[in-house]
């Protein structure tokens, strides 16, 4: 349980401590939040102790990635949020090399003798109890106690990865007690909705993704006469723009009940509109990254974008890059609502498969592969199928297709074992990901096979479960 694996952890360092010369350490780490969080946390603890290193941030560890690897004169390679899933590859490819893992994510079991730290071999199986940045921090923070003040960069990693629900427990909440006794980290209640203290008002509405809002989400014209609507006025005297600060305890009324009543019918719970608010103390009030949910969804546009070196480097101080890492922000939240858009105007079209249960969505070209899983999500939570309709997305990469597997709702269902049992019958293609949020890639000539096989296990499956109902 968690005890077995903070040994586990202890058990690492010892070796890693045994290990480590003046030679630079190879460091690779996914690209979303997590991924970039868990980067964020390693450098810093590795600089701090003058420790050099060479980092890489990849979308998934291919053939052509871990022979390049195996190819490096580096003694030790360390993956980060990132290799679980390819133990058997990396074993193959540098079994020769002082191998350190340190994920989160389901995987079967490969014969390795790499350094491998994960939860669920300790029986921590429950997936919001912490990400691959938890890991890394228990990991610098075992390394050197000093670096308890990186905790809040998990957190925000957390975040990213949608493990805050209403709190944190399990491990995930012993960071969060090491975040906020270190004085990193502050917490309040209040609506969760990006941008409340640096946008116009009309603009965070316009782009709140979570929580959606219908008519108002991706449509500015609709976010401005719903605030005429709500009679609250959108400039002030001097015919500035509002921000959310801006308003009155009336006005926030009547923005509140606007929001709740808009959703109402088209969300399971439309009052979840409040949460916990996370503050990152460090940074000034009005500036993106003091709220740790802006900070998040900023470290995901960097990974998407591929920029992943700005998400990094944004927790280095460094205000020029810190600048462009916000415009970067701009431009994904934009992104984010014409894809959302594409899919609103698809529905009826070649492109998207409706079916009792689940939903097939073939993107193809319009829409970046590295988005597809972001758009899916939003669409999952959105409220526009049924609760448990299974939501299988597509969208090209190079010479690739990406598929993402998302579940409509609440409920639970094990996207990841459907998902290997489909895509098995194309051939040895690698899943990744959790039960409930999980992917994967093929080739582009075996899209066809693959839609062909989802209908058929997803029939089977929505029909088996309706003959046990």
């Amino acid at each position: 349980m968690r005890g077995n694996f903070l040994i586990a952890v202890k058990e690492a360092i010892k070796r890693f401590n045994e290990l480590r010369n003046d030679k630079p350490i190879r460091i690779i780490s996914h690209l979303d939040c997590d991924g970039l969080s868990s980067a964020a946390i390693l450098t810093k603890a590795f600089y701090r102790m003058g420790i050099k290193f060479v980092l890489s941030v990849v979308k998934i560890l291919d053939k052509n990635i871990l022979e390049e690897l195996a190819k490096e004169q580096y003694e030790i390679v360390m993956f980060l949020d990132i290799g679980s899933s390819y133990l058997k590859d990396i074993e193959k490819y540098l079994g020769e090399k002082h191998i350190f893992v340190l994920d989160h994510h389901l995987f079967e079991e490969a014969k390795t003798k790499a350094i491998h730290l994960n939860p669920h071999i300790y029986d921590v199986n429950d997936y919001r109890e912490i990400s691959g940045a938890g890991i890394v921090y228990f990991f610098s923070k075992e390394l050197d106690e000093n670096n308890i003040d990186l905790a809040y960069i998990s957190i925000i990693g957390a975040i990213g990865d949608v493990q805050e629900k209403g709190g944190f427990s399990g491990l995930n909440k012993m960071i969060l007690d090491d975040a906020v006794s270190s004085g990193k980290l502050g917490i309040s209640n209040g609506l969760r909705l990006f941008g409340i203290q640096t946008r116009p008002l009309h603009k965070v509405l316009e782009y709140s993704i979570e929580p959606y809002i219908p008519g108002v989400t991706g449509n500015e014209d609709g976010a401005i006469s719903f605030l005429r609507e709500n009679e609250i006025e959108i400039r002030d005297k001097n015919n500035n723009y509002r921000k959310m600060i801006n308003l009155n305890e009336e006005e926030l009324k009547k923005l509140v009940t606007g929001i709740i009543l808009r959703r109402l019918g088209s969300e399971e719970n439309p009052e979840d509109i409040f949460g916990n608010v996370y503050n990152v103390l460090s940074e000034e009030e009005g500036n993106v990254m003091r709220d740790a949910r802006e900070f998040s969804t900023l470290l995901n546009c960097c990974g998407r974008l591929g920029k992943p070196g700005l998400g990094i480097a944004s927790f280095f101080g460094n205000k020029e890059i810190r600048e462009e890492a916000i415009e970067l922000l701009n431009v994904y939240k934009k992104e984010i609502i014409n894809s959302l858009d594409w899919f609103y105007k698809n529905r009826k079209t070649r492109f998207i498969i409706e079916r009792q249960g689940y939903v097939i969505i073939n993107a193809e070209d319009n829409i970046k592969d590295t988005l597809i899983g972001t758009l899916t999500s939003i669409i999952s939570k959105s409220n526009v199928y049924d609760d448990g309709t299974i939501l299988i997305s597509m969208a090209h990469s190079i010479d690739e297709t990406k598929i993402s597997a998302r579940i409509a709702g609440r409920k639970e269902i094990d996207l990841r074992t459907i998902l290997q049992k489909t895509i098995s019958k194309l051939g040895n293609y690698l899943v990744g990901g959790h039960k409930t949020a999980c992917g994967g890639l093929i080739p582009q000539e075996k899209e066809f096979e693959f839609i062909k096989a989802t209908e058929e296990i997803l029939s089977k499956a929505v029909l088996e479960e309706n003959v046990v109902a």
